[in-house]
């Protein structure tokens, strides 16, 4: 496992939607999709590895929170994600309900 990765991996929790709303007024929360490792986007990203980070915005794998998911979240403002924070973006990831 590269440094990285472990490095990584100290920093995944959970989180629930009320913490991460200033994240996301920021414009800083990015939505992974369930087909994909939170810690693998998080190494590509941190890794600046981006062609794979540009087809995964491309297959909408990876996309800021929409307005309808948003305003879900604010109506379960204790519903809970995994979280990976890599500078300066929240990685996301619903747990459950899919």
């Amino acid at each position: 496992m590269s440094d990285l990765r472990s490095e990584l991996e100290e920093n995944l929790d959970e989180a629930e939607w009320e913490w991460l709303i200033p994240h996301c007024q920021r414009d800083a929360v990015i939505v992974v999709s369930h087909g994909l490792d939170l810690l693998s986007v998080g190494e590509a990203i941190a890794g600046d590895q981006s062609s794979a980070v540009r087809r995964w915005i491309d297959e909408q794998l990876i996309a800021k929170p929409t307005v309808q998911q948003i305003g879900e979240w604010n109506l379960n403002r204790g519903k809970r994600f995994n979280s990976l924070i890599i500078q300066p973006y929240v990685l996301i990831q619903e747990i459950g309900d899919w």
